[in-house]
C-alpha cells in the first residue's frame, strides 16, 4: 500500500462481470479528473492462446484434467506482484497487453491470443487501476493483495456466474455450451484455490443475486437483467461509511447485517458512485498530502 502511489484492484472470475465495473470507477475518474494507469490481468498469464492449448492436451495426456487459466503455473504472479510494488514505491512498473481479438490485432499490429512486448506504465499518472482474476491473491509465495489501497470483488453467484460466461463465450468466442461447460468444470480446482480465497481480502464485494429461476444455468436462454436481481454490496470495515445516506439516496435499499447493504440490480452503478467516490477522493486527498 502506498500513500503517494495508490493502486485499486478489482477482482473476479471469467464471465462476472468485471469490465462493467471497470467502465464505472472510469466514469469515475473522468469526472473527478483522476489520471489513471490501467493494467490487465491477462496481460500476466503464462502462455499465448496456442502454447495454452498445446499445454492443455499435454497435461491432459499426463492425466492432469484441471489445468487452467486460474492457477500459479498458468499466470505470472510473481511479476504482477513485482509490478504492483514497483508502482506503490516509484509511481510506475512494467506491463503488457494480451490481444483479444481481430479489432485488438489491428490497433497493437500483432495476431489475436498473443501478447505486446513489455513496456513501461506511463509515467505521473495519480493511481493505478487493476482489473482481473488475481487483484488480491495471495500464495505461500506471493502476496499481492497486500500492495493495493482498494481491492473490489465482483462476485455474482456462481449459477449466474456461469450463465453469464456460457452467454459470453458461446457470443463472442464462438464456443459450444459443451466447450464452455468442460472449460468450467475443468477449472473447479483453481477455482476453489486461487479466486475464491481473494474474496476475504477485498475491501468491498459486489454480489448479484438473481431473482428468476437460474436453477439450470447451462440451459438458461437469456442472463437475468439488473431489473431481475438484487445486489448484496458487503464492505469489510464499515466504520466512516454513511448508510442512513446512502438508503435515503437509494430507492429499495436496505440493511441485511451491520456491513451489508442490499439494494436493487438497477441501482448498481448509482451505488457505486455514492460508495466509491468518497473512498477514490480519499485516495487522491492523501496522495496530495505527501506531495
Amino acid at each position: 500500500m502506498s500513500r503517494r502511489h495508490p493502486i485499486i484492484s478489482i477482482t473476479g472470475s471469467s464471465g462476472a462481470g468485471t469490465t462493467s465495473v471497470k467502465k464505472t470507477f472510469e466514469n469515475i475518474f473522468r469526472r473527478e479528473n483522476v489520471n489513471a494507469a490501467y493494467i490487465e490481468g491477462d496481460a500476466f498469464h503464462r502462455y499465448n492462446r496456442e502454447d495454452m492449448r498445446r499445454k492443455m492436451v499435454e497435461e491432459a495426456e499426463r492425466g492432469n484434467k484441471h489445468f487452467s487459466h486460474f492457477s500459479p503455473d498458468t499466470n505470472l504472479f510473481e511479476e504482477l506482484e513485482k509490478t504492483f510494488r514497483d508502482y506503490s514505491e516509484t509511481g510506475t512498473g512494467t506491463t503488457r497487453h494480451y490481444v483479444h481479438d481481430e479489432e485488438e490485432a489491428r490497433l497493437y499490429d500483432t495476431r489475436p491470443g498473443n501478447f505486446t512486448e513489455w513496456s513501461r506504465l506511463p509515467e505521473e499518472s495519480d493511481l493505478l487501476f487493476y482489473e482481473g482474476l488475481h487483484g488480491a491473491v495471495v500464495t505461500e509465495k506471493v502476496n499481492i493483495a497486500q500492495h493495493a489501497d482498494l481491492k473490489i470483488g465482483v462476485v455474482p453467484v456462481m449459477n449466474l456466474e456461469w450463465i453469464q460466461k456460457l452467454h459470453r463465450d458461446r457470443a463472442s468466442r464462438g464456443y459450444t455450451t459443451e466447450a464452455v461447460t468442460d472449460t468450467i468444470l475443468r477449472r473447479m480446482p483453481d477455482y476453489v484455490n486461487y479466486i475464491i480465497p481473494q474474496f476475504s481480502e477485498t475491501d468491498i464485494n459486489f454480489q448479484r443475486v438473481p431473482t428468476v429461476d437460474t436453477s439450470n444455468p447451462f440451459i438458461a436462454r437469456w442472463i437475468p437483467t439488473p431489473d431481475e436481481s438484487m445486489v448484496v454490496i458487503r464492505l469489510k470495515n464499515p466504520r466512516g461509511i454513511d448508510f442512513p445516506y446512502l438508503l435515503s439516496m437509494i430507492q429499495g435499499a436496505f440493511m441485511s447485517r451491520a456491513n451489508s447493504i442490499v439494494i436493487h440490480g438497477s441501482k448498481l452503478d448509482l451505488a457505486m458512485q455514492l460508495i466509491l467516490t468518497p473512498m477514490i477522493m480519499q485516495l487522491m486527498d492523501r496522495k496530495r498530502r505527501t506531495l
